[in-house]
């Protein structure tokens, strides 16, 4: 099995959604302790962010590129190949200002490639991704899930459903969720054990 393991969190050590995505990769590690682990932080080793000259580079004469872009261009298809090559893909995910972060939008945007994890029909997109196993560690201050007052303001867990399992086509998509982390600290230390919890409770096959 090969494990793809992502962190999207700018605080490092002090991230809960890290606590989260490590619990899940040590529970899938039971099963198979000689599983693969390729690990990307994202807040550490950045995606670079989609511009005009990335979205046109395939009209561009390799002569004619920087060595930037080429730079740029091979970091995004390298995240690519490792997310095709990957059995599970474990992903840690903050909720920032109701959303994801910016440096996890990158990696998203890097995914977006016709052929690789998607592609074109009569019936419009079709995902490539279906035999992928998807889990998001999930890490929000307030209580967003769906029936609280604030779950219309849920752009994190949803549109990571919407983008990985709706376009890209992952059939098996779970969520691991440490939720009220900053209603109070008695509310954190409960949410972040409901879902310590719910890692240590996955299944594994």
């Amino acid at each position: 099995m090969n494990i793809l393991h992502i962190d999207s969190s700018i605080l490092g050590e002090h991230s809960a959604s890290h606590r989260l995505s490590a619990a899940v990769v040590a529970r899938l590690l039971e099963a198979e302790p000689d599983a693969s682990v390729v690990y990307r932080d994202l807040a550490i080793d950045s995606v670079p962010q989609l511009n005009g000259a990335l979205a046109n580079i395939a009209n561009v004469p390799l002569e004619q590129q920087s060595a930037e872009l080429r730079h740029d261009a091979a970091k995004r298809a390298a995240v690519v190949d490792e997310v095709v090559a990957a059995d599970v893909i474990v992903l840690g995910a903050p909720m920032y200002n109701f959303g994801i972060s910016s440096q996890l939008k990158s990696w998203v945007d890097a995914l977006a490639v016709p052929g690789k994890t998607f592609r074109y029909g009569p019936d419009g997109a079709e995902g490539l991704l279906g035999e992928k196993r998807v889990v998001i560690a999930s890490a929000r201050g307030g209580f967003y899930a769906a029936g609280t007052p604030l779950a219309a303001h849920d752009h994190q867990e949803t549109y990571l459903r919407n983008v990985l399992s709706d376009f890209f086509g992952v059939k098996r998509f779970e969520i691991v969720r440490a939720e009220g982390l900053k209603v109070s600290p008695e509310m954190n230390s409960r949410g972040m054990e409901a879902g310590l919890q719910q890692a240590a409770e996955l299944r594994i096959s």
